[in-house]
């Protein structure tokens, strides 16, 4: 006998959380490099170097703080009370992050640094928890399914809003002065961020708990990090699709700009991005609603080659007519519907797979570790964004960039390069890994779940 099941309230009200932090997100994953280059004459290598010492300092923190979770013991669980902690010091900084100072030089990249590095501090008291709580709301397969995709869905939502419309709203908010409106609308962001968790932590209450465990100690967590042998195989799987994603998802700004439609002004990017963006959005919410459905139909094998392989005919298709009409629109947003529903599935996928991982390793090693495990999650998404980062940094420098104006030749090349080649190899990657190392079959895991419960007295 499992888990009793979720309300409907209980399952939006955990989707509207996910809208609230990937909002956050994705200002900061999308916007922060091109505002920083674009709008402070921020030089790209600074910002690619920056990105990625602070994630350095991420693989320290991720991990402890998964292990704080797990060792909290308090009337509201363990993991509401730090997604609302972590939620209102990450909505502080990220105004911060944005805001119009005033400061030039040395000092704003002082500033920046600062609160760049807060803001994945903060973030990760946040995440982790929130995630985490997937596997503790229930312990049935299916509905575990739908659990995972809805956030997605709420995330992607998120995503479509500000990638679409973020430098529409911008224009409009700062009446002309980029800087101030990027300002306003993280403080926008910020306030809808703290409702959205507000509504997630009064609503969404832990089911499956490992009865008396006790606290984890950091010996206990490096024994669950690497004594669970599908712990790598889930973190490779994240790793790649994740780099592949943000490098893909932040470099886009570029290639539509510079190298598609051939906009230098500083005011906007004309159509194609926002187009992207949009179709980005709705392709990776209906292809998120639809994989419950599809993986029962067609297996979980066949469904997880289509969301590696989606994406690589789609790059493939985007970077061919890109030589031939690049300012199609109607052909821009098919590429973006083929590579954006492999994304979608892929992106329930894996918080399918670390849940399944979450429970096989209770199975293996006898303990329950959710937050220790998510943290990886945390720890590889923010990783990635900052690698992509640091590949675009140092990638622009390479090839040669020049903010607002025309780009060389093998400037435009090496655009394409970053924005499709390297994603494409990497997702085809990440299919090479579940075929050769994922050992939870259904079978297997039907197997492992029913002895779980019996342990437990089920």
């Amino acid at each position: 006998m499992g888990t009793k099941k979720l309300n409907f309230i209980s399952k939006l009200c955990f989707g509207i959380g996910a809208f609230g932090k990937d909002a956050v997100y994705a200002i900061v994953g999308t916007y922060l490099m091109m505002y920083l280059t674009d709008f402070r004459s921020v030089a790209p290598a600074f910002v690619g170097t920056l990105f990625m010492v602070a994630r350095i300092w991420d693989a320290f923190n991720d991990p402890f703080m998964g292990m704080i979770v797990d060792n909290t013991r308090s009337r509201w669980g363990k993991f509401r009370p730090w997604i609302l902690i972590g939620t209102i010091l990450n909505a502080i900084v990220l105004v911060f992050l944005f805001m119009d100072n005033g400061l030039t030089g040395n000092k704003y990249l002082v500033w920046c640094a600062v609160f760049y590095i807060l803001w994945g501090m903060t973030y990760t008291i946040m995440d982790i928890p929130y995630w985490s709580l997937v596997p503790a709301l229930t312990d049935d397969e299916d509905e575990r399914s739908q659990i995972s995709a809805i956030p997605r869905i709420f995330a992607s939502c998120a995503w479509l809003i500000i990638n679409s419309f973020g430098l529409v709203m911008v224009t409009k908010l700062g009446n002309g002065n980029d800087v101030k409106g990027f300002s306003i609308l993280s403080i926008i962001i910020a306030i809808v961020f703290i409702i959205a968790s507000i509504l997630t932590c009064f609503t969404c209450k832990e089911q499956v708990v490992t009865a008396k465990q006790e606290k984890t100690s950091v010996k206990g967590m490096m024994n669950v990090l690497f004594k669970n042998d599908q712990v790598k195989v889930i973190l490779g799987i994240a790793l790649f699709f994740n780099i592949a994603y943000q490098l893909s998802n932040s470099f886009a700004l570029y290639y539509f700009k510079y190298v598609a439609e051939k906009t230098y002004a500083t005011e906007g990017n004309g159509v194609l991005y926002p187009i992207y963006a949009a179709v980005a959005g709705f392709a990776q919410m209906g292809s998120m609603a639809i994989l419950p459905f599809l993986s029962k139909k067609i297996g979980k094998k066949v469904s997880f080659f289509f969301a590696s392989f989606l994406p690589v005919f789609g790059f493939a298709m985007l970077w061919i007519l890109g030589y031939f009409v690049p300012k199609n629109g109607i052909l821009v947003g098919v590429c973006s519907a083929i590579i954006n529903c492999g994304i979608g599935f892929m992106l329930v996928f894996i918080t399918v797979i670390l849940s399944e991982v979450v429970d096989y390793g209770e199975y293996s090693l006898g303990t329950r570790n959710e937050s220790i495990l998510f943290s990886m999650q945390t720890f590889v998404v923010k990783f990635a964004g900052a690698f992509s980062g640091f590949v675009s940094g140092i990638g622009l420098t390479i090839i040669g960039y020049k903010a607002n104006v025309a780009q060389t030749a093998f400037a435009e090349n090496g655009m394409r390069v970053i924005m499709f080649l390297i994603p494409a190899v990497l997702s085809a990657l990440c299919f090479l890994i579940y075929q050769k190392v994922y050992k939870l079959t259904p079978e297997f895991y039907s197997k492992m779940k029913q002895e779980l419960h019996e342990r437990k007295g089920n």
